[in-house]
């Protein structure tokens, strides 16, 4: 049986959701929904779509929609993944999963009644350097994890562009920040190499105190950039992890985690990509070297992308959209999913309660 998608939000949504969407075997984006009825229109001709949609409610209603793939803003996608899982649709949900802590817990309850599919868009675990890491995780590379760094940091607003479509993450409530966009995604590559985190203590903070664009206007951001984190697993590994879209010449993406018997140190120059993200690994008695990725990573049977294609998280996404199919179907277990969203979100409200108050925080009194 074809599943049917519809995607809210004809951005993001038509540029990298669709092309992943379409290289599924047994799915159909069938609808499209934006705001209003023209730019809805405009976009269902541009991304040869059938059916426009400029209400989200009557989107998640139709009996022709099987899941709704929610993008748009955290602030205003809440009540949208609402009405989906209450339609009893399964939901394919943009990340940050929601607004906030409250949010959070609104939406896993509504899931938890019902009998949905949710995954979140948090792709990471699907690229193919990452998913080697997982495995030689798995197969013990490491031995007993001790320590090392996460860090993620781009240069977003250093020279800002007017152009940018997301200059908005200047605002307040818009349940963005940079600890909750780029670190959302860190949390989630951590939880699923690692495990639980026990314990954190946090300092989020603003750095760049003014945008300043090429003709002088300005913009004063009403939103933390800078966030500095160390976390405590379960499994005793401790971590320091530092988040920031407003750092000069980035470092991008870096995870570099020793352990009793070796290192792994994955690595990309911006947002990690199939293509741009590289791992590197050594034991005791060698040095740094970089690892080969299998082929079985790079491509998969029957996924019309792989590891080479453009725009370059579609290939990533697809996996992850292809897992939630087969869990819609009755076959394995989506990743990351709405439980593993919730988690995230509990460790972004312990990081924020911990930089506010000045203190460590545990995880198990986050409720």
């Amino acid at each position: 049986m074809t599943l049917r998608v519809g995607i809210i939000s004809a951005a993001w949504g038509g540029f990298a959701h669709l092309p992943a969407w379409r290289a599924i075997p047994g799915v159909e984006v069938t609808a499209i929904c934006t705001s209003r009825r023209e730019t809805a229109e405009a976009a269902a001709t541009r991304l040869k779509i059938d059916r426009p949609f400029w209400d989200f409610q009557a989107l998640c209603a139709d009996p022709d929609i099987d899941i709704i793939d929610c993008g748009t803003r955290p602030s205003v996608r809440k009540p949208m993944v609402l009405a989906a899982l209450a339609a009893g649709k399964h939901v394919y949900n943009a990340s940050p999963h929601a607004p906030d802590w409250a949010g959070a817990k609104e939406i896993d309850a509504a899931w938890r009644a019902g009998g949905s599919v949710g995954v979140v868009d948090a792709f990471s675990e699907w690229i193919p350097a990452h998913r080697q890491m997982k495995a030689m995780v798995d197969e013990g590379y490491l031995g007993r994890p001790m320590g090392g760094t996460c860090q993620f940091s781009i240069s977003l607003f250093n020279q800002p562009n007017k152009q940018f479509p997301y200059n908005w993450f200047a605002q307040a409530g818009q349940g963005v920040s940079a600890v909750r966009n780029n670190g959302s995604h860190a949390l989630y590559m951590l939880l699923h190499l690692f495990g639980p985190i026990t314990e954190l203590v946090a300092d989020d903070t603003q750095i760049l105190r003014e945008w300043v664009f090429a003709d002088g206007d300005k913009i004063t951001p009403q939103t933390n950039d800078l966030a500095n984190v160390i976390l405590k697993f379960a499994n005793g590994l401790t971590l320091p992890m530092q988040i920031s879209w407003s750092l000069p010449l980035h470092v991008g993406w870096l995870l570099d985690v020793a352990g009793e018997k070796g290192r792994l140190v994955a690595s990309s120059p911006t947002f990690p990509t199939s293509r741009d993200c590289i791992l590197r690994g050594g034991q005791l008695g060698g040095g740094l070297e970089t690892i080969a990725i299998p082929d079985a990573f790079k491509s998969v049977p029957g996924i019309g992308l792989d590891w080479q294609s453009e725009p370059q998280p579609s290939f990533p996404m697809a996996l992850s959209m292809r897992r939630m199919v087969e869990a819609i179907q009755g076959g394995g277990k989506p990743s990351p999913d709405f439980a593993r969203a919730l988690e995230v979100e509990r460790l972004q409200e312990a990081i924020r309660v911990s930089s506010a108050e000045r203190r460590w925080v545990k995880l198990a009194d986050v409720v």
